[in-house]
């Protein structure tokens, strides 16, 4: 592919699952945006989407295309997403990142392989003072 048609390189923006306790003191996990950076990120445009397969019998699994929207998002500040269920972690889990910085376009797939999403993968992601996992 052309250089000029890939658009700028997407840096100092994370995906994070978190493991958090609910009103019900239950533990469920959701979904949240990072900026990490050092400006605004404004018309932020979200597609979360699962896939893979069975492994016990090989069938393809595909879940729902979720369509989210963040008008702005300040430096240093993370958003929630979605809540993500513990039966999807066998698949993979998508999340494509559009938004905009200064009248340019920026996105990026967030990609969550197989079997990531798990108690032994939990690290301490500050900014949200939670554990959880992150991909930039």
């Amino acid at each position: 592919m052309r250089e000029e048609l890939k658009g700028p390189k997407v840096e100092k923006v994370a995906v994070a699952v978190v493991q958090q306790l609910n009103t019900d003191n239950q533990l469920e996990y959701n979904v949240y945006l990072l900026n990490l950076r050092d400006d605004i990120m404004e018309g932020i445009i979200i597609n979360s989407t699962g896939y893979g397969e069975n492994v016990n019998t090989g069938e393809k699994i595909r879940t729902s295309t979720l369509r989210h929207c963040i008008e702005v998002l300040l430096p240093n500040e993370a958003a929630r997403i979605e809540p993500i269920m513990d039966d999807v972690f066998g698949i993979s889990n998508e999340y494509w990142v559009s938004f905009w910085i200064d009248d340019v376009l920026y996105d990026k797939k967030f990609i969550f392989p197989p079997e990531t999403i798990c108690e032994k993968n939990l690290k301490e992601i500050k900014i949200l003072g939670a554990k959880g996992i992150l991909i930039q």
